[in-house]
């Protein structure tokens, strides 16, 4: 299950995402309610969707049976 918690990385790498109003409004709203930023809440949402998807094809890609990725 997705639970927000508070979390830091020693290196981060600036990039630009365009993303739907919709979604920015919701993150902001988990912002103030978990006293996040929304970018820790962005990276968090990241990588409980890298860790859990589930994988179209057998080349290069785990069986989801292995450790987390981050």
């Amino acid at each position: 299950m997705f639970e927000l918690k508070k979390s830091q990385y020693n290196e981060y790498i600036n990039k630009t995402f365009r993303l739907p109003s919709i979604i920015v409004d919701k993150l902001e709203d988990l912002s103030s309610e978990y006293n996040l930023s929304v970018n820790k809440i962005v990276i968090q949402c990241i990588e409980y969707a890298l860790n859990d998807m589930k994988h179209q094809n057998n080349d290069n890609v785990s069986d989801n049976t292995s450790n987390d990725i981050i």
